[in-house]
């Protein structure tokens, strides 16, 4: 059969050609990197077998991490006064940080605007290409751009420094080329200095960005600090996951208004069971108040069944008081809800009466609020 246009025949009979080798740039692999060999490939492109053992694999692992570590470790003696001027910059911004970067910089660029912006800076991530095609129509002159670029010579950051500086936003530069075209625009530059890949072939950034992220998440830890970021603002820009629950506090999702159920102290058992019922919600449990208006204890489900099961039916028309819990564990609504959950599993509570300074009922947890929390 003929082969159709774009394809080769293959006779299964002719002996099997030599894979040739392997081509490409020809730049040195990363100091402390054992270079890589050409392994012929299947047509996946996937290696048709294993190349190394075990040790030689965990060992390249290691120079990988080695290489890396000593990149970020360099950025130690680097640091002078150009990274304070690049604090004064940020701390004085008017506007949004912008953070902008091409390729694997601009990963890293994406992550510092975002730690930046989750720990009291605005800021916001810019493609440079995009900014070239319109969206440099975010950028304000009240504004300051972080840019990175590990050469300081990117075509699109190239292009794109001009622009800025026209603008009037103030540029802070992180690159490993201070003299580079970044580096000579920028108002501060922050030398992350030269850096060895730990690419075998040299040519991946991978060194250099861990050294990127580590300057960038330096500039914003001390900035975040100097602005007296609080862990009520982190919560703040943290309302989901495990972060927001760490620092929720019990006045977020206690039961209060009409969900919460208050009655007299007095007030006879079958009124009790009845504002348990209608409240809404059902909470399981009823908070006694004190002629005082202070807490006198708390009256719940388990409460009702233990009694019935000691002593047998109880009359309806007798008062709460002795069926109720007196001076029950109680939490205040700036507790956090982490350190409440803790307590009422340890004591095995399915209920917490929440108070204030002077002892008031306010509120009611229920565990099964701390579990939708957890959606």
């Amino acid at each position: 059969m003929d082969a159709e246009p774009g394809m080769t025949t293959h006779d299964p009979k002719a002996p099997k050609a030599s894979p040739s080798p392997a081509t490409g740039a020809s730049s040195a692999p990363g100091p402390g990197v054992a270079p890589q060999e050409a392994v012929p490939a299947g047509k996946s492109g996937a290696p048709a077998s294993p190349v190394g053992s075990l040790g030689e694999r965990l060992a390249h692992a290691r120079e990988v991490i080695q290489v890396e570590a000593r990149a970020i470790s360099n950025l130690e003696g680097l640091l002078d006064e150009s990274f304070s001027r690049a604090i004064d910059l940020l701390l004085a911004c008017e506007g949004v940080v912008v953070v902008t970067g091409m390729g694997k910089a601009g990963l890293i660029a994406q992550k510092v605007s975002a730690t930046l912006a989750s720990t009291g800076t605005p800021s916001i991530f810019l493609h440079p290409a995009e900014a070239l095609h319109g969206d440099l129509g975010r950028i304000r002159g009240r504004d300051l751009v972080l840019a990175l670029s590990n050469s300081g010579e990117t075509v699109e950051i190239k292009h794109l420094v001009p622009a800025v500086r026209k603008i009037g936003a103030r540029l802070v530069a992180i690159t490993g080329k201070p003299l580079s075209t970044l580096g000579r625009l920028a108002d501060v530059v922050l030398d992350i200095g030269p850096i060895d890949e730990a690419c075998p072939l040299g040519l991946a950034p991978t060194a250099s960005t861990s050294a990127l992220l580590a300057l960038g998440d330096a500039l914003a830890m001390v900035v975040s600090r100097e602005r007296r970021f609080s862990r009520e603002e982190y919560a703040l820009y943290h309302p989901a996951g495990a972060l927001g629950r760490k620092l929720m506090h019990v006045g977020e999702v206690m039961r209060q208004g009409r969900e919460l159920p208050l009655c007299a102290s007095g007030t006879p058992l079958l009124e009790v069971l009845r504002v348990m019922s209608d409240t809404p919600g059902r909470p399981g449990a009823a908070l006694i108040v004190a002629a005082d208006g202070r807490l006198a204890g708390i009256f719940t489900d388990g409460d009702f069944r233990r009694h019935f099961k000691e002593s047998g039916p109880m009359d309806h028309g007798d008062p709460i008081d002795p069926f109720m819990t007196k001076n029950p564990k109680c939490v205040l609504p700036e507790d956090l809800v982490q350190s409440v959950e803790r307590l009422m599993r340890e004591h095995r509570i399915d209920q917490m009466p929440v108070i204030d300074a002077n002892r008031r009922p306010v509120g009611l947890v229920d565990v099964q609020d701390l579990l939708d929390t957890r959606v």
